[in-house]
């Protein structure tokens, strides 16, 4: 037993001797880069305040020429909020939008209510195939009496990727919002990302902020107080969202270099989702996936081109409430950066791509998906060398500081940039509960999620069945509307798959 503890004291102290400064560096590189992209994301928005955004936007809304805008959302087993979300994007602030919402072969009430909440009636199921899809709608149906056109599209169940190139091809405008059937738009939602079209008319894809709905008073569909989640899980996945999700890809914008559009909100010209073939069904990262590939071909045909973001928080979605959940969200999340990296690998320092493939997808490959494996390697060692006495006292202040501490800062960095950019909170109590769970989240949230994104990417190696994963909702707060008994709706089409798109 002497002998193995030796051994194991002399691999450690090795392998502490060679690592643990490497590591350090590398958790201190990540931190500044995170620092440097919220600092990036805040000037822009600096440069150009909210007023001038509003009265551009006022401008647009009066102006002939805005661009007409498809609002897709395919839906699973949605029945709990799908009647507000949908009179949320029906009562969007545009001259001229739909809304299309792709019924992916939902086994609960989903169109049951939908059908009772907008009177909805069949019509002639045409189908064009703009897009090759798996799972063609096998019903059309529209809501009889709305002033803004809402079409529900039923079919089989093929995943959400699938089902939002089905709702492409109905797209009548010329840009497509994809947007999670558990999300809230803000009123000016689409005036904010139609901006950039308007302005420009190099841009071909346009991000935007999306804010954690939990906790926020909600009512007839809108968010009309915001307020932190109530519980500490959700919490600080809205501080997460702030930091990673919103600042930083608006950072990475700012740089001409963004490389991923999340598929919660996400807006794209028609024509060029046509050109590259719509998402593809088979990436269980389709929105990563999608925004690569149109970055592959605009570059490939020398085309001038933008990707951007609107830094206005204008999507808010449920974030998960369980740990279950959560692991679920997280391991596919993982799961699809490895995929998506490995399968567009070959951009990667090559000169074609210029930033992007020297900057952007080099950040992507060492700080996002090897991130977890390098945390959960230096929380290993550390322990070991603690509890062996190899570790002292420096090693271990320095590790906190550089990983856990300035991670908090800049963490703290991030909601304070938010706050100046948007004003969001309405009391000086909750900005201080945001900033409390950014320290908190350093303590256990961070630690599961490392193995929560470690179990995703081992199940890439293994090559095991890509499972999306029942994503349970508690709702917006709002009653769900009952169907009169007598009151005869189509059945449900016959699902073609166990696993639906959420």
């Amino acid at each position: 037993m002497t002998d193995v503890l030796e051994i194991l004291r002399t691999g450690v102290a090795s392998l502490l001797h060679w690592l643990a400064w490497p590591l350090l560096v590398y958790f201190l590189v990540g931190n500044v880069i995170q620092l440097l992209l919220i600092g990036l994301a805040t000037a822009d928005s600096m440069d150009r305040p909210a007023r001038q955004r509003r009265e551009g936007q006022v401008r647009l809304l009066a102006s002939r020429s805005v661009p007409g805008i498809s609002v897709i959302a395919s839906m699973f087993n949605e029945e709990v909020g799908i009647v507000e979300v949908a009179s949320s994007m029906l009562a969007l602030n545009h001259p001229l939008h739909e809304v299309i919402l792709v019924d992916d072969g939902s086994k609960d009430a989903t169109f049951t209510v939908l059908a009772q909440a907008f009177d909805l009636v069949e019509i002639p199921n045409v189908s064009i195939e703009d897009i090759s899809v798996r799972e063609p709608p096998i019903s059309t149906f529209v809501a009889r009496d709305t002033a803004v056109r809402l079409t529900v599209l039923r079919k089989k169940n093929s995943g959400r990727a699938d089902s939002l190139n089905v709702g492409v091809n109905a797209a009548r405008e010329d840009l497509v919002l994809f947007v999670d059937a558990d999300s809230l738009l803000d009123p000016r939602a689409l005036l904010s990302v139609a901006q950039p079209f308007a302005d420009d008319e190099r841009t071909v894809a346009v991000g935007g902020v999306i804010r954690a709905v939990n906790g926020c008073a909600v009512m007839h569909g809108r968010v009309v107080s915001v307020r932190p989640a109530r519980t500490w899980l959700p919490r600080i996945q809205g501080v997460e969202y702030l930091r990673a999700f919103n600042l930083g890809r608006a950072g990475w914008a700012r740089m001409n270099s963004l490389l991923l559009i999340s598929g919660a909100f996400g807006t794209f010209r028609r024509d060029v989702l046509l050109e590259v073939g719509g998402l593809d069904p088979s990436s269980i990262g389709e929105d990563f996936e999608l925004v690569l590939r149109i970055h592959k071909r605009m570059r490939r045909l020398r085309r001038p081109y933008r990707v951007r973001f609107v830094t206005e928080p204008i999507c808010w979605t449920e974030v998960p409430s369980t740990l279950r959940v959560l692991s679920r969200q997280r391991s596919r999340w993982h799961r699809g950066l490895w995929e998506t990296l490995w399968q567009h690998k070959d951009m990667l320092f090559n000169p074609r791509y210029g930033r992007l493939g020297f900057l952007a997808l080099p950040h992507y490959w060492l700080f996002e998906l090897f991130a977890p494996l390098f945390e959960a390697g230096g929380l290993v060692l550390l322990v070991l060398g603690l509890l062996l006495g190899l570790v002292n006292t420096d090693l271990l202040i320095a590790f906190a500081v550089v990983s856990y501490l300035l991670s908090a800062v800049v963490t703290l960095f991030a909601v304070l940039g938010e706050e100046l950019i948007t004003h969001r909170n309405e009391r000086a109590r909750d900005v201080a509960s945001t900033i409390l769970a950014s320290v908190v989240e350093q303590f256990g949230y961070r630690q599961i999620t490392v193995w929560f994104r470690l179990r995703g990417w081992w199940a890439s190696l293994r090559g095991t069945e890509q499972v999306w994963g029942v994503m349970s909702r508690t709702g917006f707060g709002g009653q769900l509307p009952s169907v009169p008994p007598n009151k005869a709706l189509p059945p449900p089409p016959e699902n073609a798959a166990g696993e639906g798109s959420r």
